[in-house]
């Protein structure tokens, strides 16, 4: 098969690929409009997140037999036209669950130690131990929205504390030995760490909102490793202000470019001077003590780069098997 790559990747992808006999084509630096020129003479396409592939894409590609995302989630495909059209879809989220799952565990601890403010003001000259008084992660209850690859591996990496570890999921009958599955009305009640595990959707769409932060019965601490789109940025800040959120560990943010690539759709970097258009929940937020902001590399690893890479070319070899080199 010819396989158009749209995004580097780790170099083991193309490697196992050529080596099972498949024609790569390095496709980096071409547009989407570029591809879509060209799309007929590729039978699978491998992307992370750089543009869209929709109706029109698929349309102008008849020979295209796979679609992959070296990654979680496929929100940047049409999924369900891709199915109709009877195009092959692999992820991979199984190949960086333990980094996310890692990076969450990470800034629950920095949060609940106030690491990220402490080591600030210390390096300013500045020696407040009573104000950086931590809290213990033990004793907590820890909610889990969405109980996926990722949030499977982050309740596994709270296997070492003495916590109780609660899950909400609209998969019925799912749990295991490192979490429970519970209704809304118990979550809302019970927890004290609510980290987010979702993929985008319609119905995750800036789920986290007013709305759903009063229904918790005390304050609670929100990480969020999944999606920036989940969350409705204004709503969390006046959340903090209040007390409601005790504090915010973000990979992710409302405001990031669909690619993931850049904070802002024209932009690589983001100053935070009175001259840029930054909306003033974000730049709120930039400002808080109590905040952890992250630019979406919770599953971006040494080690899942690779994995990544390596789990996408096992699914195509495996459905498609070798190329005609190798026959």
């Amino acid at each position: 098969m010819i396989i158009l790559h749209a995004d580097t990747n780790h170099p083991t992808l193309m490697k196992k690929l050529e080596e099972a006999g498949h024609h790569n084509i390095e496709g980096y630096e071409q547009s989407r409009e570029e591809t879509l020129q060209n799309q007929h003479l590729y039978d699978g396409i491998v992307i992370r997140s750089r543009y869209k592939i929709d109706r029109e894409f698929i349309d102008a590609a008849p020979n295209l037999k796979f679609i992959a995302r070296v990654g979680a989630g496929l929100e940047s495909i049409d999924v369900e036209y891709a199915r109709e059209r009877g195009i092959k879809l692999f992820s991979a989220p199984e190949g960086n669950r333990n980094a996310v799952g890692e990076h969450a565990l990470g800034m629950l601890l920095s949060l609940f130690n106030r690491l990220n403010k402490a080591d600030k003001e210390v390096r300013e000259g500045l020696w407040h131990r009573e104000e950086n008084r931590g809290v213990e992660l033990d004793g907590k209850t820890v909610g889990l929205i969405g109980y996926g690859n990722m949030g499977k591996a982050f309740a596994k990496k709270l296997r070492g504390f003495d916590v109780d570890v609660i899950f909400y999921d609209i998969k019925d009958g799912i749990a295991d030995e490192n979490a429970r599955q519970v209704g809304y009305e118990e979550f809302f009640e019970k927890a004290d760490v609510v980290s987010l595990h979702t993929p985008w959707t319609e119905d995750t769409h800036q789920m986290i909102n007013k709305e759903f932060i009063s229904k918790f019965k005390k304050p609670f601490w929100f990480i969020n490793t999944a999606r920036g789109k989940s969350v409705v940025t204004a709503d969390l800040v006046e959340a903090l202000k209040e007390e409601k959120v005790l504090g915010a560990g973000l990979d992710v943010l409302e405001y990031e470019k669909a690619s993931f690539e850049s904070l802002f759709s024209n932009k690589k970097n983001v100053s935070i001077s009175a001259a840029d258009p930054i909306p003033d929940a974000l730049r709120e937020l930039m400002f808080m003590p109590h905040t952890l902001l992250s630019p979406h590399v919770a599953g971006w690893t040494v080690e899942s780069h690779k994995g990544l890479a390596t789990m996408i070319a096992d699914k195509i070899i495996a459905e498609f098997g070798e190329g005609d080199s190798k026959k």
